[in-house]
């Protein structure tokens, strides 16, 4: 294979230390190459070190393999001087057997000696730490969830069936119930009294849903959960506050974003964040589409599909889309709505909103590529595409109830 960098270093990192192997031409012997593997701390000043190592060696590429967060330290300063890629772990896996620390990294310099990785995405710092907001926001969120979940645990171990009754456990009704029960109120006909608003009307089957075994226990327990609720709560305004302040470059996308069904502001940030916002990266929507995780996975041998399931992705991305695909999919008179709903019964619910995420990554793609708005083709978009075909599906339905059709196009169509 032809040789594209002559000098070459393949870096194996891990948590305290990392194996550097630089691969450089024999002088004794043409076209063979000579292979020095050294072990560098990962410490700020081992990383500076290794930096100089690699200067002198005149390297012009530097190959390392993303595992876990190791790779950020080493990535950051080398690249400050050197051509330094990122790679997938799983497109540089060596053949089985023999694997050492060594060894991996002598394997990476020999794939980027020859050009045989692929650079993974690693975005600019601005959009790092907006990564870094809008992660810990989507993690303390479902660390809140989880909370409510552990209170409605405890409740149920009370016999307190408030959750069957109040749809959000720690709305205003829902609180003041829970406050009432901490400090000491029993009395179910009390404790529904305490509801605000429309609740008013469900205070008989709050009276039956507050009759139970509410013991000290439960009270210490449940005011442990509301003060983590709240704490947390407080945390995620807090990220909120400081996202919208890193958001203000990248204001232009997300209104264009927001113009997508399903899509509401925290979706938009996640997938600027997860993007950078500049299709400029990704030369088309299908890699993007593929970045995300969002395309059918291709296995075939001996002629036979073994499995077309999607790969897994940027997890971020696509959870964001996941919520937006919900969203989408209950919109009404939606274009995304119609292909959730023809798909569904087809393909089942999964796929089917697999199939919308993909839609609104090809579309989002096109919007920030194009700047240009979401443009809604409607929920009749499908039926004008080839009406013959709804007409079939329609006369085939009213076949199947026991009912012979005939069709008489009326006069303002005719």
């Amino acid at each position: 294979m032809d040789v594209l960098h002559e000098r070459c270093a393949g870096i194996d990192i891990s948590k305290r230390d990392a194996k550097v192997c630089v691969r450089t031409p024999n002088p004794k012997r043409k076209g063979t190459f000579t292979q020095q593997t050294t072990t560098f701390g990962a410490t700020t000043n081992a990383i500076v070190d290794l930096r100089e190592h690699l200067l002198d060696a005149d390297v012009t590429l530097v190959v390392m393999e993303a595992t876990g967060d190791y790779w950020k330290p080493f990535y950051y300063l080398l690249t400050e001087e050197l051509n330094v890629i990122l790679v997938n772990a799983r497109q540089v896996k060596n053949l089985p057997g023999r694997k050492t620390d060594v060894s991996d990294a002598a394997w990476l310099a020999q794939l980027g000696s020859h050009g045989l990785v692929r650079a993974s995405f690693v975005p600019p710092q601005p959009v790092r730490e907006l990564r870094d907001l809008t992660r810990t926001r989507s993690q303390l969120t479902r660390e809140r969830a989880q909370v409510v979940q552990r209170l409605e645990k405890l409740l149920e171990d009370a016999g307190i069936k408030l959750s069957a009754v109040v749809s959000d456990l720690m709305g205003v009704s829902g609180r003041a119930m829970l406050q009432a029960l901490i400090d000491g109120q029993r009395d179910p006909r009390v404790l529904a009294d305490l509801a605000k608003r429309r609740m008013r009307s469900k205070i008989p089957e709050l009276s039956q849903a507050l009759t139970g075994r509410f013991r000290e226990h439960h009270a210490f327990l449940t005011r442990v959960y509301l003060d983590q609720y709240d704490h947390l709560s407080g945390a995620v305004r807090q990220l909120t506050a400081r996202i919208e302040e890193a958001m203000t470059p990248f204001r232009p996308a997300l209104d264009l974003l927001d113009t997508i069904p399903g899509v509401n502001r925290a979706v938009a940030e996640v997938i600027v964040a997860e993007t950078g916002g500049d299709m400029d990266r990704f030369p088309s929507d299908k890699h993007l589409a593929s970045w995300a995780g969002l395309c059918p996975g291709h296995h075939e041998s001996a002629g036979r599909i073994r499995s077309t399931r999607v790969r897994p992705g940027n997890p971020y991305l696509k959870g964001a889309l996941g919520m937006a695909a919900f969203g989408a999919a209950r919109t009404k008179d939606s274009f995304l709505q119609a292909r959730y709903k023809r798909l569904t019964a087809r393909r089942g619910p999964i796929k089917a909103l697999v199939a919308v995420e993909h839609s609104i990554i090809t579309a989002i793609w096109h919007m920030l590529n194009d700047n240009v708005p979401y443009h809604e083709l409607g929920g009749d978009y499908f039926t004008r595409r080839d009406p013959e075909r709804a007409t079939r599906r329609a006369i085939n339905q009213l076949n199947q109830l026991g009912f012979t059709v005939t069709l008489n196009p009326r006069e303002d169509t005719a």
